[in-house]
């Protein structure tokens, strides 16, 4: 008796799928988390809000530091409100203008900013920020927050709550999936 020619073939067992969609997503997540971090950016930014720039196309999220939203406001040590999140983007803005910035990529966040620590005429960048006042330390700058604390710089002048609190409290968090692709492509 002949073979059928056009037979079912065997088909794959649930293992193999599971082995194949797990290479799949493992080829996709070594994409995404090794997406030029190696080469470092350099050039002149733009300031977007406190902790955000645009440089050399990308933009670019400085690492160990949160500043305020740039909607965000704080009270003065008067208890009047005041835009400190505008205020911090000028605090950057003024301490970045005409100058050659370089930063060095650690990955991407979940808006798919570079995330990256920068240096400005020899300078940390971050160090300037948060020793200025102008940002919450999220790790590695302890003691210039503790410095700016104790001198009443920046939001520290007066009453403020941290970004994060600010964030949730306005809806503002981790994107939606459907907006961490969309910023795949912006």
């Amino acid at each position: 008796m002949r073979p059928r020619v056009w037979s079912r073939s065997k088909r794959s067992s649930p293992a193999a799928w599971a082995i194949g969609l797990g290479l799949a997503v493992a080829l996709v997540g070594a994409g995404l988390w090794f997406d030029g971090t190696a080469s470092p950016l350099s050039g002149r930014a733009q300031v977007t809000d406190g902790d955000t720039l645009r440089l050399a196309g990308q933009r670019v999220r400085l690492t160990g530091l949160d500043a305020p939203e740039l909607e965000q406001t704080c009270i003065d040590a008067d208890g009047r409100e005041w835009s400190c999140g505008a205020e911090a983007r000028v605090f950057l803005a003024e301490l970045l203008k005409g100058k050659e910035v370089s930063c060095r990529r650690s990955g991407r966040d979940a808006y798919r900013r570079v995330l990256a620590s920068c240096i400005a005429d020899g300078q940390d960048v971050g160090t300037r920020i948060v020793g200025a006042g102008w940002a919450v330390a999220e790790f590695g700058y302890g003691p210039e927050q503790g410095e700016a604390r104790a001198a009443r710089r920046g939001i520290w002048s007066g009453s403020f709550a941290t970004p994060v609190e600010w964030r949730h409290s306005h809806g503002i968090g981790t994107p939606t999936v459907w907006e961490w692709i969309r910023s795949w492509f912006q």
